[in-house]
């Protein structure tokens, strides 16, 4: 009898591939792959560790499995990710309901872990987190055009606020010509657009060949037929290079778009945080960007309420974020995490402060950002077309200035059949909200 395996998958794309992995081992193993969880046997559970609200989301898809377990409806539950690498110890203790709990290292080992549970098994499996594969056959699920290329994984920034590297481990690179054969199998299937994600994207290769090889990396995958656009998620601001920027200049299909996770602007804050700058630095390295680049498109992360954030440094950070005009920009409240050195500090913030003060800016980010939309009215501007809306009775997509998953859409018009990939030229006539309202240029 073959074994139906539902998967749910929290947290950020990191862990989507991770996912994605473990799926085709699964599939390639015979195994039936669900997508409602009470069609299943197995429900694996790929949980997120980061910040205090991701576990609660991962504790609550383990405790609403429970409860299908508690009603017959599956049978095993399996919990991989960051939050059982990093509660490897509690995981049983806290939640009794759970069948089996695997660490990053045992990605691997998913099929083993599987039959175990269904032979009555009890599994727990920590090998070193090393041992997590970085690459291999994926079964995607992001649609068949847009797809997320792991370059690598792990984290050696030690940040003073942030777990990964107690979860993931030191940064470690895939091999340049392993990352350009997925990118081009990925071309071979049909994908049009590759979202370069690692926890810091522009540091890959420095553990591997001695120095900074993203751009090398940019100019192979420029070179290979059927991407059409590639994009950079994840980028550290130490190390946006002018090699980096002239190869985004220059690769036709490498996008005028950089996520640029600031955290802050204020240079206390930021050498308490553990990161080097201030916002002389930033605001200069900005406008080196945009002198390369006048059409880049700029996203951001801050991080509100960082113990010692006083109204001085706070005010600088909003200040900072008025004068530069991000065109994308999340703000949110610090999270203390432990056995985080930052959760130790002194000076630590009300909730009601931290939270105000990301409101702040996400308000004073709303207006930046209708006005920036407001001036693609009248523009024609290349979209990847995501599907067709019968309820508006037009198609949706991104424009390039769009990453999926996190940015806006744009509902357009046209006088043909399109297929979810194509890509388009819309001319945008008005805005509704974050998104914007166009037509097919025929």
């Amino acid at each position: 009898m073959s074994i139906n395996v539902g998967f749910i998958s929290l947290g950020c794309p990191k862990n989507q591939v991770d996912a994605e992995l473990m799926l085709a081992k699964l599939q390639n193993a015979g195994f039936n792959i669900v997508d409602v969880a009470y069609e299943a046997d197995v429900v694996v559970v790929n949980t997120c560790g980061f910040i205090e609200d991701a576990k609660k989301e991962s504790i609550e898809n383990i405790l609403e499995m429970a409860e299908l377990k508690k009603d017959g409806e599956i049978k095993k539950i399996l919990v991989t990710g960051c939050l059982a690498e990093r509660y490897k110890d509690e995981i049983f203790t806290e939640l009794p309901e759970v069948d089996g709990v695997m660490g990053l290292g045992a990605n691997s080992d998913i099929v083993d872990a599987i039959n175990a549970l269904m032979a009555d098994e009890k599994v727990e499996n920590y090998p070193d987190k090393k041992l997590m594969p970085l690459g291999g056959e994926r079964l995607l699920t992001t649609p068949q055009h847009w797809a997320y290329l792991k370059v690598a994984d792990g984290c050696s920034n030690c940040c003073t606020y942030c777990a990964i590297p107690l979860i993931r481990g030191e940064f470690r690179s895939r091999p340049m010509e392993d990352i350009v054969a997925e990118a081009r199998q990925l071309a071979a299937d049909g994908t049009k657009e590759i979202i370069v994600i690692a926890q810091d994207t522009t540091r890959y290769g420095l553990d591997l060949y001695g120095e900074l090889k993203l751009p090398a990396l940019l100019r192979q995958l420029n070179d290979i037929d059927g991407i059409e656009w590639i994009r950079l998620l994840y980028c550290y601001p130490d190390r946006i290079t002018d090699e980096l920027l002239d190869t985004m200049a220059e690769c036709k299909k490498v996008l005028h778009y950089i996520d640029l996770p600031l955290q802050h602007a204020d240079g206390n804050v930021l050498k308490a945080m553990n990161r080097t700058g201030d916002r002389e630095s930033l605001t200069a390295l900005i406008d080196k960007i945009r002198d390369k680049m006048p059409d880049i498109v700029l996203r951001t992360t801050f991080i509100t309420g960082f113990p010692g954030e006083d109204a001085e440094a706070f005010t600088n950070l909003a200040e900072f974020a008025d004068d530069i005009q991000f065109d994308r920009l999340g703000c949110f409240a610090y999270s203390a995490e432990e056995d985080t050195p930052a959760a130790e500090l002194p000076n630590q913030i009300d909730d009601e402060i931290k939270k105000h003060r990301a409101d702040v800016v996400m308000e004073q980010q709303f207006d930046i950002f209708q006005y920036k939309q407001k001036l693609l009215i009248g523009e024609t501007v290349e979209c990847i077309v995501e599907g067709y809306d019968p309820y508006t009775d037009s198609y949706f997509g991104r424009t390039w200035r769009d990453a999926p998953e996190i940015d806006s859409f744009v509902y357009f018009t046209g006088k043909k059949e399109y297929n979810e990939g194509d890509i388009v030229d819309v001319e945008i006539f008005d805005i509704n909200d974050y998104d914007l309202l166009g037509e097919i240029v025929e």
